[in-house]
């Protein structure tokens, strides 16, 4: 079974996927066959229209994985909405045991695997299985990703107390887009929050997602 990590984040929009995606390239460029998983992508629709990359693709491209959009997000969606509601709008409703037994394909096909939440942990991927019950089925550590600004303190303790609520590991924080020139507030947000629960905080800069050999490394 593949050595695994579970990046799940304090909301929406604070950069699982990208750190997601660091560490994945991170572990593909030491070597490492690398699978990735995303249970459940929604607004689909919105990345269509900036002609970007979705997030099981930019996923699937750091890791360098040969994977299909099946084998890394096994649900899919169009509106940018939460993944019990994105499923209803399709007629459909998530099943927690096809998303465990395709995490499972993808970790026996590789030595790591990078999973990727959806929004944050108490997020419903149906009415009563939520985000943090799969990461619990998983059982794998947790990566928190935050932002490192005002408010971010409360956020990120929070998450971190629901995730050992449930008896999950947190393995490391990380708080990005760290800036070049980190504020007073922002440094004391990572020696408050590092204090606080006990884990290590590391901190990542605002990355060009377009060029992957300009990542930087990241490792837990």
């Amino acid at each position: 079974m593949a050595r695994g990590v579970f990046v799940t984040g304090t909301g929406t929009e604070v950069g699982k996927t990208v750190v997601a995606a660091v560490l994945s390239h991170t572990l593909a460029a030491e070597g490492k066959r690398v699978h990735v998983f995303k249970p459940c992508v929604t607004g689909l629709s919105d990345y269509a229209d900036a002609d970007g990359l979705a997030d099981h693709e930019l996923l699937r491209v750091a890791s360098g994985s040969k994977q299909t959009d099946e084998e890394v997000a096994p649900y899919r969606y169009d509106p940018p909405a939460s993944p019990h509601l994105a499923a209803a709008l399709a007629g459909e409703e998530i099943d927690p045991q096809r998303l465990r037994d395709v995490a499972a394909a993808a970790a026996a096909g590789a030595e790591d695997l990078v999973c990727e939440g959806v929004g944050g942990l108490l997020v419903p991927l149906t009415r009563d299985y939520l985000v943090r019950d799969l990461a619990v089925d998983l059982g794998y550590p947790l990566v928190v990703v935050s932002s490192p600004g005002l408010g971010t303190i409360n956020h990120t303790l929070l998450t971190v107390e629901a995730a050992r609520a449930a008896g999950l590991e947190v393995a490391a924080i990380v708080l990005t887009p760290w800036p070049d020139q980190p504020s007073e507030i922002e440094r004391d947000n990572r020696e408050t929050i590092a204090r606080l629960s006990g884990v290590e905080v590391k901190v990542l800069a605002e990355i060009d997602v377009g060029s992957v050999d300009s990542w930087p490394q990241m490792s837990f």
